[in-house]
């Protein structure tokens, strides 16, 4: 049972059909509520079947979920309640496994906890890279890009940096990766007080989401915008960047709830800005 989503050429799906399509499907639509609701059904449905590995998968799903719309705390509640289950069904060092402990580490960045984020993610890259195959590299960049957000969320923006220009120098091909990195890397350079820089990588992410597929680039709502507005308050163009932040605030307010750790971030920025 696959949690990756390969293309086949011109882009059709290869992943077969299984009981958790209409709950993936809805989360990727961006409907967080009602993917819970559809994956959690589908875990109470198949509960009376020991060992069914979609139980585990749909409860990771609605964790998802439930981060995806800013109950960070439950999400990392449930994470630790279905990873014993992970290791067991899939193995421990199985990249569906590794993957389940990359979401859970990134969630509990959202929650401020960015050095318990920081040692997790950094044993799961190490964990990815002695495997193979296509699902470890997938599982090894998504870990790389917990560890930047959680350097950023120390103020090693320096080794932030660092980081994510190596992971940037690996990429071959425009992706949500990319732009998911061009992020983390504005936000160094941010916290380097490296305004222009910033603001021409924040560019640079803008420019890539617009080349992206909708679903790819959805769970990056506002983020493009929210580098921005930093990046130009850094410079002193200040209404630009109230502009900016609150186009940022909007789309998260919508896209993922008032309590998300990115419409909480778009909030405070506002704030500074109405202050100053």
């Amino acid at each position: 049972m696959r949690i990756f989503r390969p293309r086949a050429r011109g882009g059709a799906r290869l992943v077969p059909r299984s009981p958790l399509d209409e709950a993936v499907a809805l989360y990727v639509a961006g409907r967080y509520a009602a993917a819970e609701s559809a994956a959690r059904d589908v875990a109470a449905a198949r509960s009376w079947r020991p060992g069914d590995p979609h139980v585990p998968m749909a409860l990771s799903v609605a964790a998802m979920a439930m981060g995806a719309q800013g109950r960070h705390a439950e999400a990392v509640a449930a994470y630790d309640a279905v990873l014993p289950d992970f290791a067991r069904v899939f193995g421990a060092e199985g990249p569906q496994t590794l993957k389940l402990r990359s979401d859970r580490a990134q969630s509990t960045a959202s929650l401020g906890r960015h050095e318990e984020c920081e040692r997790e993610c950094a044993a799961v890259v190490l964990a990815a890279t002695r495997g193979a195959g296509p699902e470890m590299a997938l599982v090894a960049d998504a870990a790389r890009n917990g560890l930047i957000f959680a350097l950023n969320g120390q103020g090693h923006h320096v080794e932030a940096e660092k980081a994510a220009r190596e992971a940037l120098s690996a990429q071959r091909e425009p992706d949500r990766l990319g732009l998911v990195l061009r992020l983390g890397l504005a936000r160094s350079l941010n916290g380097q007080a490296r305004h222009e820089d910033a603001l021409a990588e924040a560019e640079r992410a803008g420019a890539l989401r617009r080349g992206l597929p909708e679903e790819e680039h959805r769970p990056e709502t506002g983020a493009v915008e929210l580098a921005v507005a930093t990046a130009l308050l850094g410079l002193g163009r200040t209404g630009e960047a109230r502009l900016q932040a609150a186009t940022a605030y909007d789309a998260c307010l919508a896209a993922f709830g008032p309590a998300h750790r990115r419409t909480e971030e778009a909030q405070a920025l506002l704030d500074t800005i109405d202050a100053a």
